[in-house]
């Protein structure tokens, strides 16, 4: 089968493989990088046939990663290059207390996007598994990279000066609904031109309009306009190149889709078993539509399959800002929070403009706790406040990292017998956590304490020195991708779960909780399924019971979450074969305190004491408790009444006198 799929390599070697290319630059640029491909490839093959030691590399091309939407266009007479950020500092920074556009955006994950370490390294793992795997990395973290041409063999070595911007001003604004209606962008009073029908139809004309949501598909405008969604800016002193254009596309969570889904193109659905196997190389996805693509991450299919698509009240006010409903219903309410400001620094001088209350706010707060420091770690400390990184606004973006985190779910702590029950409620619009399991994680720290108030033992400890986590004692929450026996046979990698996004093709377990509305059937439909899990249909929490440990008088509980673990980030060093991005992102994970675990809820609760040895609860210690007990031998949790960390014969006694 791998000789079909090289065969299939070669006799496209000679062609341009983007849909749509018709300009001869870009074919020759595309025809110098498949002739490199075919070279590649036949060095693949001949390892495979001699049966050699060591990974193998998919010999993919830049057909197997296409995507519709706007395609690379360096050529600026037709496409003006993304600008950088530094140019809207002028008017839109340095004014107010954290609500400046730039200020809070120069501070997220959006905006430094394109210098995050540990992108860097995954990067480079991409490449190492599939040949330029590493360009549908760029599409998204460097969009002006890819938009520019410099992706090409997708290494971000290639990116210059304001690529490092990321997901930066002048790209977001100038993104096109890729669907015409009645959320389509309006030109300003006096300016009569349509601005998204020449734009669309010139892509429909190349069958290039994205179909479904995900992947870095967007449509950008090929003139620097200026889209956002109000309509009543009073002046437009962008210049007559830059035009002023109202986006209602701006304020919907479609908006957020547009990269916050992700789907694997290399693979595809086999309708039958629900698996995911390897294209023929050398040519596109054959149906281009992601719900037949591996689902690498699926943050807004799960949105749009909750109840928040309709709106979810929170009169406490956590999510929204400013917003006086306390309703939220889209990506941004959450996180782009309405607060009162100006849209630019001239509302400090009266009108023409003036202040709104409903301006949005550019932190994009999510849950990576740690990178952004650990990117002014590494600069100096000139360059990085040149870049909107001094040491306050990174504390600024950080505290709204943790409420964030915080706000995101509840806790309620009860007794059931002889067990304490943590319930954990999902108050985010998606699972908990949501996005690419790349180490991310929550789970559940219990410490046990007696009447002299000295704790007797612990479950789900965390040692911060070594950054290992006690995992067989308690319940953690997250999901597992990796690869099936196929791609390991073809690869030389061992089946199972593990990091290798770019050659991920199965899920081995998701206990994640699932956001309100949930249903099994829908999201089955987008491939974010409980794996080894059940969820009922509405259910948004999950059950955990521990054993009362004899002697525990209270408990005191915390819900934790991490950003990073000990294990991904070993995993980026050592897998690296290529350059030191993976020592790179270790040592900045080391300086910047190796991810450490966020609380997002704690509680302590008063225990009464239960009878001994009665592990289910059922207020007799008898025949059923016995099994549980045996069930569970030489393990932890289930069984170990007094607490020690192993199920044994001193919990065996302790049983045994207290039967009946």
């Amino acid at each position: 089968m791998i000789e079909k799929r090289i065969e299939t390599t070669l006799s496209d070697s000679a062609r341009d493989p983007r849909p749509g290319a018709g300009r001869a630059g870009r074919i020759a640029r595309r025809t110098l990088a498949a002739l490199a491909v075919v070279a590649a490839a036949s060095t693949v093959a001949t390892v495979m046939a001699r049966g050699g030691g060591g990974q193998v590399k998919v010999p993919t091309t830049h057909a197997d990663f296409e995507q519709p939407g706007t395609q690379p266009e360096p050529d600026p007479n037709l496409f003006s290059p993304i600008e950088t950020s530094i140019s809207c500092t002028y008017c839109h920074s340095g004014y107010g207390d954290q609500v400046a556009p730039y200020d809070t955006w120069s501070t997220s994950l959006m905006g430094q996007s394109a210098r995050d370490p540990v992108w860097h390294a995954a990067v480079t793992i991409a490449n190492q598994d599939a040949n330029i795997g590493g360009e549908t990395c760029m599409r998204c973290h460097a969009p002006g990279a890819w938009l520019g041409g410099r992706s090409i063999n997708g290494n971000p070595a290639d990116m210059q000066g304001e690529d490092f911007d990321g997901i930066n001003c002048n790209f977001c604004h100038r993104v096109v609904n890729p669907q015409l209606g009645p959320n389509s962008a309006v030109a300003y009073p006096g300016d009569p031109a349509d601005p998204d029908v020449p734009i669309i139809s010139a892509l429909a004309s190349q069958g290039l309009i994205p179909q479904g949501a995900g992947n870095a598909r967007f449509v950008v405008d090929p003139v620097s306009t200026r889209r956002g969604p109000f309509n009543d800016v009073p002046q437009n002193l962008h210049g007559l190149e830059a035009r002023l254009i109202t986006s209602p596309f701006h304020r919907q969570s479609e908006f957020c889709g547009t990269c916050h889904d992700v789907s694997n193109p290399i693979y595809s659905k086999n309708a039958k078993t629900g698996d995911f196997t390897l294209n023929t190389l050398g040519a596109a996805h054959p149906t281009q539509n992601p719900g037949d693509m591996f689902p690498e991450q699926r943050t807004y299919s799960e949105w749009l399959n909750s109840a928040y698509v309709n709106g979810v009240a929170y009169p406490d006010g956590r999510f929204g800002g400013n917003n006086p409903s306390g309703v939220v219903s889209s990506c941004q309410d959450c996180h782009m929070p309405k607060v009162i400001a100006g849209g630019c620094r001239f509302y400090e001088y009266g009108p023409p403009f003036f202040e709104r209350t409903d301006m949005p706010q550019h932190s994009f707060a999510g849950a990576n706790t740690w990178v952004v420091q650990a990117i002014r770690n590494g600069m100096l400390p000139d360059e990085a406040d040149t870049i909107g990184l001094s040491q306050a606004a990174i504390d600024a973006a950080s505290a709204r990292t943790i409420q964030m985190l915080q706000n995101a779910s509840d806790m309620t702590l009860s007794q059931e017998q002889g067990n304490l029950k943590v319930r954990i409620t999902n108050e985010s619009g998606h699972k908990l956590p949501s996005g690419y399991p790349e180490g991310r994680r929550m789970w559940i720290n219990v410490k046990f304490t007696n009447q002299a108030g000295q704790q007797i033992a612990e479950r789900g400890a965390y040692d911060s020195a070594t950054a290992t986590l006690s995992a067989a004692d308690t319940k953690i929450y997250q999901a597992k991708q990796g690869i099936s026996p196929a791609i390991a046979k073809l690869t030389g990698l061992t089946a199972g779960p593990g990091f290798h996004l770019t050659l991920a093709n199965k899920v081995y377990s998701d206990n994640r909780i699932p956001p309100r509305g949930f249903s099994n059937a829908a999201f089955s439909a987008i491939g974010s399924a409980p794996v080894g899990y059940s969820y009922a249909d509405g259910q948004h929490w999950d059950d955990t019971y521990f054993a009362i440990p004899t002697g525990a008088a209270s408990a005191t509980v915390t819900v934790y979450y991490q950003t990073t673990t000990r294990e991904y980030i070993e995993f980026l060093r050592d897998a690296n074969v290529t350059n030191s991005t993976g020592l790179d992102a270790y040592n900045a994970w080391v300086g910047a305190g190796k991810s450490a675990p966020v609380a997002m809820d704690s509680a302590a609760i008063a225990l009464t004491p239960a009878v001994p040895g009665d592990i289910n609860g059922d207020g007799s210690v008898n025949g059923s408790d016995l099994a549980l007990l045996l069930g569970n031998w030489g393990g932890s949790g289930t069984g170990d009444i007094n607490g020690d960390g192993t199920v044994n014969g001193g919990d065996l006694a302790i049983l045994l006198g207290n039967w009946s």
